[in-house]
């Protein structure tokens, strides 16, 4: 449930962008944004810290855009979002005993810590690949594009980048036994 709750914003985002514009989806996006941080706490008694770092994020971007009515504001969001990502898997690499990554999966998979830090790494590099990636298809290709990009390119690349570390996993912790 928590994982179609995550990715709910991003496909009524699309939605209202396909049947309005950029700024009715903007709009739509601040709405169940905030719906979803409201729902997580009545479902779970607590909100999620991403999600409601993602609502501050969209809430203020989706504003600007809004407000100014210029579709750049949104389009920076997901760039900020995965920078910041980026920052802290790579800060908590070096600077905690473990990485964020092994934190949250260590008590359903158990591998080496030499591992668990490969693929933080690996995960905080892919972020800080998306961001710049966004960069480019946000300001060098057409809106629809970055809009349909968002929403299937990097959804594409989330999931096969969860199939890799999986099968990594699957490979070290093969290995371990």
């Amino acid at each position: 449930m928590k994982q179609i709750l995550n990715i709910l914003p991003m496909f009524i985002f699309f939605i209202f962008y396909q049947f309005y514009d950029i700024f009715i989806a903007s709009g739509a996006l601040i709405i169940i944004s905030g719906l979803i941080c409201i729902l997580h706490w009545f479902l779970y008694h607590e909100i999620d810290k991403i999600n409601l770092f993602s609502f501050f994020v969209i809430a203020f971007l989706g504003s600007l855009t809004i407000f100014f009515h210029n579709s750049q504001f949104i389009k920076w969001k997901i760039t900020i979002i995965y920078i910041i990502f980026s920052v802290i898997l790579l800060s908590s690499q070096f600077l905690t005993k473990k990485p964020i990554i092994q934190r949250f999966l260590e008590k359903d998979i158990n591998i080496s810590n030499v591992y668990w830090h490969k693929i933080n790494f690996f995960w905080s590099l892919f972020f800080l690949f998306c961001s710049l990636l966004n960069i480019y298809i946000a300001f060098w290709c057409s809106e629809k594009t970055w809009v349909n990009f968002k929403v299937f390119g990097f959804t594409s690349l989330t999931f096969f980048l969860i199939l890799i570390t999986g099968i990594y996993i699957n490979c070290k912790t093969s290995k371990e036994k």
